[in-house]
C-alpha cells in the first residue's frame, strides 16, 4: 500500500465533509472547495476521519491513490488554515501596489502590469517589494502566484524581477572587459 495513501485525514473541529459519488465538498472557516476525483477512487468518510483506498494494485490505481488523498488533505487543510505564497520584486524602480481589486506592477515596462486578483484568492502588498497571495485552493494560489512572477522573471546578471521568498537566484558574472583595439 501507498504510504501516504493510506494515512487517514483527520477532520478538525468546525470542517464539515460531504462524500458523494467521489465528488468531495470541504466547508470550513476560510471557504468551500468541491472536487471530483476519479471514479475507481474509494473515498469514505468514517466518523472523524477520511480513508482513501484503491481497488487494486495496478500500476495506475497505486499513483492515484497517494495523489488523491493528498488533494484530500489539501482542501481540508485549506479551509481551516488556508495557504499562501510570498513574492519579492527586485529592482530599480519596480515596485508593486493594491488598487481595489488589482494588482498593480511597475517592472520598467512602458506602461504598469495590472492584474485582477481571481474569485477566492486575496493579494496583500505589506511593503512596495512584497506581494502576498492568500487563498484556500492550494492550486489556484501557486497558479495566480507563478503568473504574477511570470510579468518580469529573475533575471541572471542583475537579479531583477518578481521571484519567490524561498527562490535563490544563481547569478552570472557579466563580461569580463574586452581589451583590444
Amino acid at each position: 500500500m501507498s504510504r501516504i495513501g493510506k494515512m487517514p485525514i483527520n477532520i478538525p473541529a468546525g470542517v464539515n465533509v460531504d462524500v458523494k459519488n467521489n465528488v468531495v465538498t470541504v466547508k470550513g472557516p476560510k471557504g468551500t472547495l468541491t472536487k471530483e476525483f476519479h471514479k475507481e477512487m474509494i473515498i469514505k468518510k468514517e466518523g472523524e476521519q477520511i480513508l482513501v483506498s484503491r481497488p487494486s494494485d495496478e500500476k495506475s490505481h497505486k499513483a492515484l491513490h497517494g495523489l488523491t488523498r493528498t488533494l484530500v488533505n489539501n482542501m481540508v487543510e485549506g479551509v481551516t488554515k488556508g495557504f499562501e505564497k510570498n513574492l519579492e520584486v527586485n529592482g530599480v524602480g519596480y515596485r508593486a501596489q493594491k488598487q481595489g481589486n488589482k494588482l498593480v506592477l511597475t517592472l520598467g515596462y512602458s506602461h504598469p502590469v495590472e492584474m485582477e486578483e481571481p474569485a477566492g484568492i486575496t493579494v496583500e502588498v505589506p511593503a512596495p517589494n512584497k506581494i502576498v497571495v492568500k487563498g484556500c485552493d492550494k492550486q489556484e494560489v501557486g497558479e495566480f502566484a507563478a503568473k504574477i512572477r511570470a510579468k518580469r522573471e529573475p533575471e541572471v546578471y542583475k537579479g531583477k524581477g518578481i521571484k519567490y521568498d524561498y527562490e535563490v537566484i544563481r547569478r552570472k558574472a557579466g563580461k569580463a572587459g574586452a581589451k583590444g583595439n
